[in-house]
């Protein structure tokens, strides 16, 4: 009786601080669009299920861990949002696998990407001559996002949770001080203001943090 109480009061607190992790962290990570998120959740799962069934563990242990591992993902969460090379590292970031028209093959083979698998993904998007790609980039999702010539807007954001994508900067042909005075004229003290930023038919279209 005295076992199956406490694997009952494990299992319970294990469930409660699933719902807290999503409430913190944000649903996203339950459909993760990065390796971080999928190894998060990776550990939670192992962390409840390898503990719910070890009579050795108690739930003060029990708790103490899966209060460390929350700390632990608030901390990375906080220096992936303040700093771009912390996010960088450890989320990585789109690479540049097709540029004015043309294969960027040592890049494709770095990202585990065979010809066959490229044009799949190029054809999926209603691509089917590289020629005609002006970049594409292979995401941290593992999907790929395609800019052809002619389009007069990019597919990605140029600014997302106050952080500059230098690869979308340089694909519309601006630098960082044209970039810093665009976000001023909108009334903003920087990019750090910006939750996402956009770069629509030659012009950019920005959206604040709420105060």
């Amino acid at each position: 009786m005295l076992i199956s109480t406490t694997l009952v009061i494990k299992l319970v607190v294990g469930i409660v601080f699933l719902i807290v992790h999503i409430n913190l962290f944000g649903k996203s990570n339950l459909a993760p669009t990065s390796a971080m998120d999928q190894i998060q959740n990776y550990v939670l799962g192992a962390i409840i299920g390898g503990v719910i069934y070890n009579e050795q563990i108690t739930v003060l242990d029990f708790l103490f861990v899966l209060i460390t591992w929350t700390l632990l993902c608030m901390i990375i969460k906080f220096a992936k949002e303040h700093n771009r090379f912390v996010k960088k590292v450890i989320d990585g970031g789109p690479v540049v696998l097709i540029s004015g028209g043309k294969v960027d093959v040592a890049t494709c083979m770095r990202a585990g990407v065979s010809a066959n698998d490229l044009m799949l993904k190029l054809r999926s998007q209603g691509v089917y001559e590289i020629s005609k790609v002006r970049k594409a980039y292979f995401e941290q999702s593992g999907q790929l996002t395609v800019i052809q010539y002619g389009e007069e807007s990019l597919r990605m954001p140029l600014i997302v949770d106050g952080q500059v994508s230098a690869d979308v900067l340089d694909a519309i042909g601006h630098d960082e001080d044209w970039l810093d005075g665009e976000v001023k004229k909108q009334g903003f003290d920087g990019t750090k203001a910006v939750y996402i930023g956009e770069y629509v038919k030659g012009r950019l279209e920005l959206t604040g943090y709420a105060k």
